[in-house]
């Protein structure tokens, strides 16, 4: 036998009073998640101890999210350098892919200095490996 819902559907149709939940536009949508991306390279290049571009990123990151970052201790690399440049080098390009949808040109510019940067930084441990 049918027995009939008891809960509210979840589903909205279109004309219909809006939900009781607020919803994000595209843009803050975009802004948290270009946040997060930056967020998780500044912690890798924190780890590789890269001060200067670190210091960028934790400037991009304050300025998303309208406050300073959390920052890791500075110890130098912990882990495979090669890992860890190749980690950022990810996280760069991901952050690149968003501030691009985006329209973020600052953002962008330094994503893809990141990437240059990771990119001649494996480059190099390629080559001393070799030798």
């Amino acid at each position: 036998m049918y027995e009939p819902s008891r809960t509210k559907p979840v589903v909205h149709r279109m004309g219909a009073a809006p939900a009781d939940y607020p919803h994000r536009s595209r843009g803050e949508a975009l802004d948290i998640q270009l946040a997060g991306h930056l967020a998780a390279l500044l912690a890798v290049t924190d780890e590789l101890g890269l001060d200067g571009a670190a210091g960028a990123i934790a400037a991009q990151v304050a300025r998303l999210r309208g406050a300073e970052p959390a920052r890791a201790a500075q110890g130098g690399p912990t882990g495979d350098t090669a890992v860890l440049h190749q980690r950022a080098h990810d996280l760069a390009a991901r952050a690149l892919l968003v501030a691009a949808s985006r329209a973020d040109t600052t953002v962008a510019i330094l994503a893809a200095e990141r990437m240059d940067a990771h990119s001649a930084a494996l480059d190099a441990l390629d080559l001393a490996g070799a030798h």
